[in-house]
């Protein structure tokens, strides 16, 4: 069997970096291709040497094109515009397309529902497997607690994050919204400030902090007479979200069009 041929664009960054060196350790894949946007100081040279070590033979390019028509899958933590752009290119190509960005507005997740259409997607807020067991067991003991027990959702991120909350924190959100089987927009509370007055019954609340080079840290609280119980996850290397989304490409082969998450991935999904 050939190597399954995977493409990152958004190379450059953290994560763009972490995914190439992934790829380039996992048994039965190859890097086809990597991709930065127009203008960037790293279009024209050789990848390997834009990350400080040896020559890859790779050049980085800023052609989407090229670089789903080259690859099986593309794995893509960019930006919101970009990753909607690069969707419609997927379901062109109908290569895989796995995408770790978070913010994206409702009308851009429409747009990655039209391209699964003609390719399979999976689109998560996180990747990684322990906050995706969060995810289920969010749900879960939502659905077991009544509203006696009040929900809070904090999270802390590195400075430099410009999305708050985090897009795993309104996945936690909805996840709680969907054990207690209410709309999510309704009972959210995203932010507090001055004179809130008494918390209203159902909701669910979020607090963000940021500072420092913190991976990520998300809990999810249920306050309730007399007890408390607190889910939590810490990640301490975004080596586990390249990880996640490596396994996720491998795991999309051979399957139909459609809009995925990483439940599915994982066998975590209820439907």
């Amino acid at each position: 069997m050939t190597d399954f041929r995977i493409g990152i664009t958004g190379c450059a960054g953290r994560m763009g970096q972490m995914l190439v060196r992934e790829v380039l350790d996992r048994e039965g894949c190859t890097l086809s291709a990597a991709q930065e946007r127009t203008g960037h100081r790293w279009l024209g040279h050789d990848l390997g040497e834009m990350m400080g070590g040896a020559k890859f033979g790779l050049v980085v390019g800023d052609d989407p094109v090229t670089l789903f028509a080259t690859s099986d899958a593309v794995i893509d933590f960019t930006s919101p515009a970009a990753s909607t752009i690069h969707a419609g290119f997927a379901a062109q190509a109908r290569t895989i397309h796995v995408i770790g960005t978070t913010g994206l507005s409702p009308e851009q997740e429409d747009e990655l529902e039209n391209a699964a259409r003609h390719t399979a997607i999976i689109w998560a807020p996180n990747m990684s497997l322990g906050v995706n067991l969060l995810f289920a067991l969010t749900e879960q003991v939502a659905r077991t607690l009544g509203n006696e027990f009040d929900i809070e959702i904090s999270e802390m991120h590195h400075r430099a994050k410009v999305d708050a909350p985090s897009g795993t924190a309104l996945a936690l959100g909805r996840a709680a919204a969907g054990g207690r089987g209410v709309d999510f927009e309704e009972h959210a509370i995203l932010s507090r400030e001055g004179m809130t007055g008494a918390r209203p019954e159902g909701a669910i609340g979020f607090s963000t902090l940021r500072g420092g080079d913190v991976v990520g840290d998300h809990s999810v609280i249920f306050a309730g007479p007399g007890e408390r119980i607190e889910l939590t996850h810490k990640a301490s290397d975004r080596r586990i979200f390249a990880m996640g989304a490596i396994r996720a490409a491998l795991w999309a082969r051979g399957k139909p069009p459609g809009l995925y998450s990483m439940r599915d991935v994982l066998g975590l999904s209820q439907d």
